[in-house]
């Protein structure tokens, strides 16, 4: 019969379970019998990690924070394909190199565009920091 083929081979991974299952539940039993219980008037406060809450919980941050963390999402995600590829490096032969060198030339082609267009600059103006620096320093040679 099909189906006690389908059982046999399903019950090493339905014991596993099982034990899983087993030990996350005396695990949560143990701690909470075994633990500590305590009201102090901080516990019941979010946060509760030594710093005082203070202010809204709604801050602001520039758009530039976004973009550098949408940016390395992206990188991060590429990054990934890449040790796929080097995963299967000799399966994939030369047509498979050929693609991840383009896959990576893209890539520092897009990170070019975007030093370029300043994506990348989350600090102060380096270079007008530069210029009122020269600026200065002019004035007090006159």
């Amino acid at each position: 019969m099909p189906g006690n083929e389908t059982l046999s081979n399903l019950w090493p991974l339905l014991l596993y379970a099982a034990i899983v299952a087993f030990l996350l539940t005396a695990i949560l039993l143990l701690s909470y019998f075994l633990g500590q219980h305590h009201q102090d008037r901080a516990t019941r406060l979010p946060y509760e990690g030594g710093i005082q809450q203070s202010g809204s919980a709604r801050l602001r941050f520039s758009a530039q924070f976004y973009l550098v963390a949408m940016l390395f999402v992206i990188f991060d995600v590429e990054a990934v394909f890449i040790m796929l590829w080097a995963l299967g490096f000799y399966e994939l032969g030369w047509a498979g190199y050929i693609g991840a060198a383009f896959f990576i030339a893209q890539l520092v082609v897009v990170l070019i565009y975007e030093w370029g267009i300043g994506a990348l600059n989350i600090g102060p103006d380096t270079r007008a920091i530069f210029k009122a620096y020269n600026r200065l320093k002019t004035n007090k040679a006159v």
